[in-house]
């Protein structure tokens, strides 16, 4: 399975809009949500590419405010995707499902963002981990030249060291 982006409709009013993020029959995907985490990020901020070396998550991903470019690499070894890039513009109503086997970050492109997640396993700090965002054999294009970025982030390991110790997802 590759991520896979979802337009959500918006029944809008005077009063604003309502929209459904996340219904369990409209989505093929066997899962059972576990929790829901958000996200505040300012312009520049780069967060990620995460993933958890061991019980790794699906993720459903929306933007409640802001516009963020959302990236997924496929970190499953025996994939005839393996290493691929995919890159989302995410705005409010726009919903990102990201399988298991993937490593997940973004680039906040608007003033701030906020984005939540939903996740079908628990965090495990222990094996939480990550490619660098700037891996030159992943060849992002990231808009921002100069990201802010946490220390964590700004020391995750290559894609090639990921081959070398842990291999696949």
């Amino acid at each position: 399975m590759k991520p896979t982006l979802i337009d959500k409709k918006k029944y809008k009013d005077n009063r604003g809009y309502f929209q459904e993020i996340f219904k369990k029959n409209e989505i093929q995907i066997n899962t059972q949500i576990k929790f829901t985490a958000m996200s505040y990020s300012t312009q520049n901020v780069i967060r990620g590419l995460h993933f958890q070396k061991q019980n790794a998550q699906l993720k459903i991903i929306t933007v409640i405010k802001g516009k963020i470019l959302d990236v997924c690499v496929n970190l499953k070894s025996n994939s005839r995707y393996f290493k691929n890039v995919y890159k989302f513009l995410l705005t409010p109503g726009k919903i990102l499902i990201i399988p298991n086997y993937y490593a997940h970050g973004f680039e906040c492109l608007s003033r701030e963002a906020y984005v939540f997640y939903h996740i079908d396993k628990y965090r495990d700090k222990k094996n939480e981990s990550g490619i660098l965002y700037n891996d030159k054999e992943l060849k992002i294009k990231w808009k921002t030249r100069n990201p802010i970025l946490s220390d964590r982030d700004k020391n995750l390991i290559s894609l090639k060291d990921f081959e070398n110790t842990i291999g696949s997802l």
